[in-house]
């Protein structure tokens, strides 16, 4: 893992962490902020904002496009507070640590540990947020990745199991009130739900899901980038119980997974660990038996993450 200090975009103070097959882009001037991963000399797999490159400093919140930390549930102005401010990194042995200030209004700090692997086109971050309040807060971390127009994310169902074998429910899907089921970006498949950017989208779709076996896929062209997250049986996750969310608009996608809630006293932290996997030249059909083809063998050659 090399870094080293670059200009990208609009914004002068940047960090640029690779293995020299893949790349990711740090912000220095405002986040926790990862606004580029992709192969090196290859295109974005997140999306960026052209009419917000290079701001910092504002006291508007931006979204810039890039990997973000979030704080659930979603509240105006708590959740989407401005980071805007310059950040303080660190290097040790095998990470780069990425570190906000704490926010005016919400006294949380947000930090993020970023790890590339040497051998292989695996990223392992680990979000952190810190309760830097006097008081206690109810909180959980959410990781959004904001993704190339233009693709679409694979969501796995649970397996089949016929009546005569359980009675209980395995699939909980959760809507917000803008969704629209029969909009033609949607693909509902009995192994895998498909939901498909487009540039010319006049309305948004979200939806979430507990998603237990703890991934999703963006396949954009050839390229298939792979998230993985956790879920734990025990655990108590935002939005009628979502470890996983799916939102898109005409400009990106996002792929978001989130950490189970938390009461953190002043000054306690609850960490959220993600492992990104980036693979090209992969060809990736419509149908679930299609799609399992693809995936199959790269869910087997990356890592599984556990609940921490």
């Amino acid at each position: 893992m090399n870094t080293t200090h670059v200009h990208y975009s609009g914004w002068n103070n940047c960090l640029r962490i690779t293995n020299s097959d893949v790349e990711l882009i740090a912000l220095l001037d405002v986040g926790p902020r990862i606004i580029r991963f992709g192969f090196c000399g290859g295109q974005n797999e997140f999306a960026e904002y052209p009419e917000q490159i290079g701001l910092s400093g504002d006291r508007s919140y931006h979204s810039y496009g890039g990997h973000r930390l979030w704080a659930a549930p979603e509240v105006q102005g708590w959740t989407n507070h401005p980071d805007n401010s310059p950040i303080e990194w660190e290097e040790n042995e095998s990470n780069v640590i990425l570190t906000a200030p704490t926010e005016e209004g919400t006294k949380l700090q947000k930090r993020l540990s970023v790890h590339l692997d040497a051998k292989r086109n695996h990223v392992q971050v680990v979000h952190s947020i810190i309760n830097r309040s006097t008081t206690k807060l109810k909180l959980a971390p959410w990781a959004i990745s904001v993704l190339a127009p233009g693709g679409r994310v694979i969501v796995p169902q649970e397996l089949f199991i016929p009546h005569s074998e359980c009675v209980l429910p395995v699939r909980p899907l959760v809507l917000w009130g803008y969704t629209e089921m029969q909009d033609n970006r949607w693909s509902w498949g009995n192994r895998y739900i498909q939901l498909r950017q487009d540039s010319q989208a006049k309305t948004v779709q979200k939806f979430g899901a507990c998603v237990t076996q703890g991934w999703a896929a963006y396949v954009h062209a050839d390229h298939v980038f792979l998230k993985r997250f956790p879920y734990g049986t025990h655990l108590t996750y935002p939005d009628f119980g979502c470890n996983a969310e799916f939102f898109t608009n005409k400009r990106m996608l996002e792929v978001e997974s989130l950490g189970p809630f938390v009461t953190l006293k002043p000054d306690e932290s609850i960490t959220h660990q993600e492992d990104w996997f980036l693979f090209r030249e992969v060809s990736v059909g419509r149908t679930d038996e299609e799609i399992e083809s693809a995936l199959k063998p790269i869910l087997q050659t990356s890592t599984i993450v556990k609940e921490m």
